[in-house]
């Protein structure tokens, strides 16, 4: 049989999944079933980690069985933590949340353990554990104090409060949840294509998640929110909006936020929910005026290139409104997909084949050395 070449295998299917489905035509993502927008707008992540673990939506005692399980997994290792504050200032926050995640992996017994039920328990301890990278990795490069998770708050209540310092209000609560609900989980990005690729060699799932977020680094996967509200910032008003953006079409220059490799057609509708949030949160905040921003961003775009948001692009000023520095926009990106890679190590593991693809050879042959 001949084989076929297909630059990036855009398109081409390598695995196969019950996890979740981008339903393009549609403009639906599946997950186990459900429409991600649908559950965002009705459950908690922490309903989204029972789903994507359990294969079902948690009810509510059980609910409260999975937040007993997250909280006795919070202690840390105190160690980690000294280890992280010996790396320099200038350190890139995702190379901190890797280096982190490498370490606690040496503190976790069932290690080497593949089985579903110590992978269950792994994920379960990473998502205690992430979060807690995420915040106090930030604090320690940039020598402030640790600050300790909080039991008597939500789960994405506390994580924010480990960000920011601060309790955060109910809306704020409810905006970052619905924020991390839709960064979950998404198919098959390089990242979870990356850990699954790992965890076919049978390696840990520690492994697989330090693999992920080595690929989320790279600008053309993670890092997009970041540049996002970088060119917000550098615009600074509604004036200024539309002409920097043609300035920048002018130079050829990427747009940071558009485009996406699925969504081509049709507007990625996690940025539709976002752009929401950021409406909501902008009027609380009186800060109109970058809601205002990014939808004449979205119509320039549109108007110029027919491209549409993608997630990114109204993440970013939420998470900059909900006081998150704007380093840890990638990392907190991360922290919220931990529970769609593990879920995806777990698939893996429980039904693998190891990955080998071939190569197009476009090099030489027939040569000799000479004697």
């Amino acid at each position: 049989m001949e084989a076929t070449y297909q630059p990036g295998l855009e398109n081409v299917i390598a695995s196969e999944t019950a996890i979740s489905y981008l339903d393009v035509e549609q403009g639906e993502i599946v997950l186990r079933g459900y429409d991600l927008i649908e559950l965002a707008n009705k459950v908690t992540y922490l309903d989204i980690v029972g789903l994507l673990l359990d294969g079902v939506l948690p009810d509510a005692e059980q609910r409260r069985s999975l937040e007993q399980k997250l909280i006795a997994e919070y202690e840390f290792p105190q160690n980690v933590l000294t280890m992280l504050q010996l790396l320099p200032k200038q350190s890139n926050l995702m190379d901190v949340l890797r280096t982190g995640i490498s370490a606690i992996a040496c503190y976790d017994e069932e290690l080497e353990d593949r089985s579903r039920d110590a992978n269950y328990r792994k994920s379960i301890r990473l998502l205690a554990k992430v979060p807690q990278i995420v915040a106090n990795g930030y604090r320690a490069v940039t020598k402030q104090s640790f600050i300790e998770p909080r039991p008597d708050l939500s789960y994405s209540g506390n994580f924010l409060y480990m960000i920011t310092g601060k309790v955060p209000p109910e809306t704020e609560e409810k905006v970052f949840d619905q924020s991390l609900i839709v960064y979950s989980e998404h198919e098959m990005p390089n990242s979870t294509f990356a850990a699954r690729v790992i965890a076919s060699t049978q390696s840990d799932m520690y492994g697989a998640l330090s693999g992920a977020v080595a690929s989320l680094k790279g600008t053309l996967h993670g890092g997009a929110n970041e540049a996002v509200m970088k060119f917000l910032l550098e615009a600074g008003s509604v004036e200024e909006m539309e002409s920097l953006i043609l300035n920048k079409l002018a130079r050829k220059e990427r747009m940071m936020g558009f485009g996406h490799r699925v969504y081509m057609k049709k507007a990625d509708p996690r940025a539709v929910l976002m752009r929401e949030a950021l409406a909501q949160l902008a009027r609380e905040k009186n800060r109109e005026d970058l809601y205002n921003m990014c939808v004449i961003g979205e119509e320039v775009m549109n108007r110029e290139k027919k491209l549409f948001p993608n997630l990114d692009y109204y993440a970013a000023p939420v998470y900059y409104l909900l006081g998150i520095p704007i380093d840890l926009f990638t990392p907190v990106f991360v922290a919220a997909r931990t529970i769609g890679i593990a879920a995806h190590v777990i698939e893996q593991h429980a039904n693998n084949r190891l990955f080998r693809p071939r190569v197009l050879y476009t090099g030489l042959r027939g040569l000799h050395p000479q004697t």
